[in-house]
């Protein structure tokens, strides 16, 4: 049920039962932050209760109002029940790996329980998505979709964590609102120009079939091509031995952010992420080099290629701040 179509009453209490400001994790959700309310098949039950007890008094029906009385004791632990589900309940951790901007980031909510009591069916929202909770020997942990639109900093807000077990009758729920941002790296461009020569004095080769220089030789395995084969040297060494060669790849790629002043401010963010990540693909070393900071690398592989990520999708929105940007 979207908040738009939930009545005036009900948005207003879970207004109030909302945190006010972020909070460190973990977080403890104690007695006095769940909040419990019967479902409309609750209000249902409750008028068809009070309807049994009704005709049970108005005609002395001593069976009928056992089974009205049964059934009233039967709603009210299930009440209990429903509390108890997520008072003890600690939210210690969410995570999320780093996506670029337009795709759906996957938060990790990691929680446990009191005493490892076994809790299934929690119901964990946030920012329009849901996922099931379970905690099985208590602790457990679940993965949200989460939108995203702009690179930077994402922080997801409130979480609400609710559940309608065991029976249906009431739902209870907590809300909490981590202190915890996500970052998500700056969306690559879908087209543009190939990645700049090297420049610098670290030349680098990697082995290629269609290469240059011979580098070694090799034992022949299943698929390589015959023209590859060292006819000669297998003939000296009786086993049938295979050329390795190697290709130039250039020195070290520098990826200057002064040299793309012709685009817009988001656009040169983009190529350059997508230069990121076509270098790491490559196998490439590269220097990357943005306004106001010192230059990262060159280095290559997956640490290098998140700091960088990382410095692209943290740069200032266009003249939001004293970046040079020429």
């Amino acid at each position: 049920m979207g908040a738009a179509s939930k009545p005036g009453w009900r948005r207003r209490i879970e207004s109030l039962a909302r945190p006010r400001h972020p909070e460190p994790l973990p977080v403890a959700l104690d007695r006095r932050r769940v909040y419990i309310l019967p479902t409309a098949f609750g209000w249902f039950f409750l008028l068809l209760l009070l309807a049994m007890l009704a005709g049970a008094l108005n005609y002395n029906n001593n069976p009928a109002l056992l089974l009205a009385l049964l059934l009233a004791g039967a709603a009210n632990t299930s009440l209990f029940a429903a509390h108890l589900q997520l008072s003890g309940l600690q939210v210690i951790a969410i995570d999320a790996e780093p996506v670029a901007a337009g795709k759906p980031l996957q938060l990790g909510v990691h929680a446990r329980a009191q005493a490892g009591r076994s809790r299934r069916g929690l119901r964990v929202e946030c920012l329009g998505s849901v996922a099931v909770l379970s905690l099985d020997g208590g602790a457990g942990a679940t993965t949200l979709e989460i939108p995203t639109r702009r690179r930077g900093w994402l922080h997801p807000g409130r979480l609400r964590i609710s559940t309608t077990r065991p029976l249906g009758l009431a739902r209870a729920w907590a809300w909490l609102w981590p202190r915890t941002p996500l970052l998500v790296y700056p969306a690559p461009e879908a087209h543009g120009p190939p990645l700049p020569e090297g420049s610098g004095d670290n030349a680098q080769a990697r082995l290629h079939p269609a290469g240059d220089d011979v580098h070694h030789l090799r034992a022949y395995r299943r698929g390589d091509a015959r023209r590859a084969i060292a006819w000669k040297p297998s003939a000296r060494h009786g086993a049938l031995l295979v050329r390795e060669y190697e290709q130039p790849l250039g020195a070290d790629i520098v990826l200057d952010w002064h040299d793309l002043h012709a685009l817009a401010w988001e656009d040169r963010i983009r190529r350059l992420a997508r230069w990121v990540d076509e270098a790491e693909r490559e196998g490439r070393r590269w220097r990357l080099q943005l306004p106001g900071e010192p230059a990262l690398g060159p280095a290559r592989g997956a640490d290098h290629r998140h700091a960088c990520l990382r410095a692209l999708a943290l740069l200032p929105e266009a003249g939001g701040g004293d970046v040079d940007s020429r």
